[in-house]
């Protein structure tokens, strides 16, 4: 038997997002209390968020969204990573509020950004070591926060996946406006 790298790719990159997936679920958390939640995009999903993409920048007109709703395109798959919003009644002031009763409404618990930081380093770290390429994306992870795909999540960050002969998501040339 003959397996070509090309013929199986796809479904070793998926295979490579389930364990950045279970890397973000295993990382440390803050007080023990886990928060995060995870997905993979793959298909005519990755097309459906880089259309949200574009459709954003008429809002709140951050061009390099365009760039990155082109670049995501070139991605075999993407992994979805958010938190829950849920104080932690540390009163530790990271928020910028002295405790946790003065913090303003919509106003996040700093312990579950930092639990999602620590576990988005956990997940490409596993895909470094698996010598996939990857880029954390904040607009791509705000798309998917728009279309609810990790639901009830507040904060949502996006990693395209890719293997291929050169990091597509590196050396990305800005995008214009369509027309």
């Amino acid at each position: 038997m003959i397996i070509n790298e090309r013929d199986c790719r796809h479904g070793h990159v998926i295979s490579i997002a389930k364990q950045m997936m279970t890397a973000a679920r295993t990382a440390p958390k803050g007080k023990g209390v886990d928060l995060i939640e995870t997905a993979i995009v793959t298909g005519e999903d990755i097309k459906i968020l880089s259309d949200m993409m574009i459709a954003m920048v008429g809002e709140h007109g951050m061009k390099f969204f365009l760039r990155d709703a082109d670049n995501i395109l070139s991605a075999e798959c993407l992994v979805l990573l958010g938190t829950h919003e849920k104080e932690q009644g540390l009163n530790c002031g990271h928020c910028g509020y002295p405790t946790c009763a003065s913090r303003a409404p919509g106003v996040p618990c700093a312990i579950n950004a930092f639990d999602l930081g620590i576990a988005i380093g956990s997940a490409c770290a596993t895909a470094s070591d698996l010598r996939a390429d990857t880029r954390v994306m904040f607009s791509a992870g705000l798309a998917a926060q728009r279309l609810d795909w990790l639901k009830g999540c507040k904060m949502v960050m996006a990693i395209p996946v890719s293997v291929s002969s050169k990091n597509p998501f590196f050396d990305r040339k800005p995008k214009e406006e369509r027309k």
